[in-house]
């Protein structure tokens, strides 16, 4: 019998660009953040789990979580590092959710931090030296950036359900709108469907406004038991689901780095996701109806109307709907991204999965000061990695 799991704590550096500051100092700012959230200091860890980093390796290997440990506490807890690419923080918080469900340890930390490249992710990924890695390939021989597939995506939707160049555009700026009042987010400054429209197309449709961009920052939580809750101090929020998942076989997404072949009926799109998302339904017991908050990978517009719909908060195509008369705002039918989103923070690979967590965790408690959703009760998150990874949380107070 597993038992409950708490966040104790949350905190984090903000998003933006950081070149004097090495990854493991942001690191450092946002683990300090929220032991001190979480009434602890170190010698009460007892666990340390990193989402590791592709661009910045721990000590070449993607050690991050050691490396940490070296810089501010060699006391022998224990060492986790996990990968996931852009899930490697939904991976992490699941690792140390289990590793205190299981009864192994009574409090553990789970973290990301990142500083990216500039540009949309501007290096190929994958190895040059192996010609079949497929990620590698899809840069040099197709010349498909990430900022390609979901143009793809994009224009399915505009075929399947007629969504206007007006209606993306909405959803930017609804994301810049909340992004106005959380000291995190890098662009806080409020934009018009004009602007949006008026900026560069990088990926038609998509212009630049209306896809992420990549940003340095740093986050971490504090996990732990009922016990350690209880003398936190802070209102408890429950972990009530924790999930993650991969693709399934005909999955009709176009796949970075891979396009499917084979569409098989009842496979839903981007079904790592879907799937995490519906395990951590079953896992808390509730459904779209109960969630108050919902915090998703918004890499680009586009993601903000499909994924609502695939994950049973509205029906296919009515997100345009929602998006166009305000049903997505702070505090109405459901606070989508009231943090901003990735489109107003940047993507911070390993890092974003484990902002969203702190998000809901300050939602749930009403300390999202200028951005806060009344009453917030039940929060959940959604993240997509490359390897066709998932994951996603419910938290509830």
């Amino acid at each position: 019998m597993s038992r409950p799991v708490y966040i104790l704590g949350a905190g984090a550096h903000p998003w933006g660009k950081w070149p004097d500051k090495p990854q493991v100092q942001l690191a450092v700012e946002a683990l300090d953040a929220a032991l001190a959230d979480a009434s602890l200091a170190w010698p009460q860890v007892q666990g340390l789990v990193a989402a590791s980093s592709r661009f910045e390796g721990g000590m070449g290997w993607g050690l991050h979580a050691n490396e940490v440990a070296q810089a501010v506490a060699e006391q022998g807890m224990a060492c986790v590092n996990v990968g996931g690419a852009c899930a490697a923080g939904a991976v992490a918080i699941h690792t140390a959710y289990a590793m205190i469900a299981s009864g192994q340890y009574d409090v553990v930390a789970a973290f990301g931090a990142e500083r990216m490249p500039k540009g949309f992710i501007p290096r190929p990924p994958g190895s040059s030296d192996d010609i079949s890695d497929q990620d590698y390939l899809r840069w040099v021989a197709m010349g498909a950036t990430n900022p390609a597939y979901w143009a793809i995506e994009a224009q399915r939707r505009i075929h399947d359900h007629g969504t206007s160049a007006e209606t993306l555009a909405r959803a930017s700026m609804l994301m810049r709108r909340n992004a106005v009042g959380n000291p995190n987010a890098r662009y806080r400054k409020e934009t018009t469907v004009e602007e949006v429209l008026a900026s560069p197309i990088v990926a038609d449709p998509l212009h630049l406004l209306e896809i992420c961009p990549v940003s340095d920052g740093a986050a971490a939580v504090i996990l732990g038991t009922e016990a350690f809750a209880s003398r936190a101090g802070n209102a408890p929020v429950r972990v009530a689901g924790c999930a993650i998942a991969t693709g399934q076989f005909g999955d009709p997404a176009r796949r970075i780095p891979t396009v499917s072949s084979t569409v098989r009926p009842g496979v839903s799109h981007t079904s790592e996701v879907v799937n995490a998302v519906r395990r951590a339904f079953d896992m808390a017991g509730v459904g779209p109806g109960d969630v108050d908050v919902l915090e998703m990978a918004d890499n680009t517009a586009w993601h903000l109307l499909d994924w609502p719909e695939l994950f049973g908060f509205c029906e296919p195509g009515a997100a345009d709907w929602m998006i166009d008369q305000g049903r997505f705002d702070i505090g109405r039918d459901l606070s989508l991204n009231p943090s901003g989103g990735f489109l107003s923070s940047g993507e911070a690979t390993t890092a974003q999965a484990v902002l969203q967590v702190c998000e809901l965790t300050w939602q749930l408690r009403g300390q999202a000061a200028g951005h806060q959703v009344p009453n917030a009760r039940v929060g959940m998150s959604a993240v997509l990695g490359l390897g066709a990874n998932g994951g996603s949380m419910i938290l509830t107070r």
